[in-house]
């Protein structure tokens, strides 16, 4: 009997432990400052005239978060990017852009250098969705306004491929990606929630991610995520280097999250990505009748909270 009872009682608890619902979400201080260091590399195989061809991406940066003030559910937050770098290998040919650089011939990499601790403004749900994105096109804008040396034609050139990568939209979606992976409402351990993300670039994607509260441990919910990309079909064509560009991808994600309980904030993320599809010029002067240009992108995102 007494072993019964004992029994009874274990079974008792650790139902207990696995119905217990636990609300993961951002928890943070006016006035303090969150860190987010990202590194990305990713390799993209281009088939042209049958072909391969190997690029390969490394990104990596580092940015503050300050919370200015609270309303309700809403943090207004104030961002800087503390280090920004990106090398591209391509055939041998190299592109090496860093804000650390020191070179003032090395323009990309000075306009960088002059975008770092530059604030600007978003608001951030509770639960890591950005409402807004305010003054990162003032940033960009005077970062390339004080390089004398650019004509004016050349500056809104130039604006306008940073604005590509580095615009309201384009960071919104990058950075939910890290963010916005909380569920609306309280959950138990091994429940499942769905996120929805748009990306921006290099191409209007839409991101569907399952999440499910993998375990709690020390003060740390693991979160565990699965979904996909796809781009959108009727979206305008993006135009790089003045070529109109259309993307048909689709694509697989897989992410492993540590998340501060205490916070919210994240500790770290494991994210694999890949994509396959084409990429096609539209018809244009420059090539006439078009191009279309299979490819695929493996890509591994490593994020810490520091």
């Amino acid at each position: 009997m007494k072993y019964l009872l004992h029994t009874l009682l274990f079974f008792i608890g650790v139902s207990y432990c696995n119905a217990q619902k636990f609300k993961p979400a951002l928890n943070l201080t006016k006035g303090n400052t969150y860190y987010l260091t990202t590194n990305a590399t990713s390799a993209i195989v281009q088939t042209m005239s049958g072909q391969q061809n190997t690029v390969n991406l490394a990104f990596n940066f580092r940015m503050a978060f300050k919370v200015i003030s609270i309303a309700d559910t809403v943090y207004n937050m104030e961002v800087s990017y503390q280090s920004l770098s990106m090398k591209m290998d391509m055939g041998g040919n190299t592109l090496d852009l860093d804000s650390k650089k020191n070179d003032p011939q090395d323009v990309p990499s000075s306009i960088i250098a002059a975008m770092m601790n530059k604030p600007f403004n978003l608001e951030m749900t509770k639960t890591g969705k950005i409402k807004s994105v305010q003054n990162i096109d003032k940033m960009v804008s005077e970062a390339i306004k004080s390089f004398p040396q650019i004509d004016s034609t050349k500056k809104e050139q130039v604006k306008a491929q940073f604005m590509q990568s580095f615009g309201p939209n384009a960071f919104k979606g990058s950075i939910e990606m890290g963010t916005a992976i909380f569920p609306d409402i309280p959950v138990a351990k091994e429940d499942k929630w769905t996120v929805k993300t748009q990306l921006e670039s290099p191409a209007k994607a839409t991101v569907t991610i399952t999440y499910q509260l993998a375990d709690i441990i020390e003060g740390t919910y693991l979160i565990h995520g699965e979904g996909s990309m796809v781009t959108d079909k009727n979206t305008e064509p993006a135009h790089i280097n003045g070529l109109p560009i259309k993307y048909n991808l689709n694509g697989s994600l897989i992410s492993d999250i540590r998340v501060d309980k205490a916070t919210g904030w994240i500790s770290e993320v494991k994210l694999k990505q890949a994509m396959m599809g084409d990429m096609q010029i539209l018809d244009n002067p420059q090539v006439p009748g078009g191009m279309t240009i299979p490819m695929t992108f493996n890509t591994d995102v490593n994020t810490t909270g520091k």
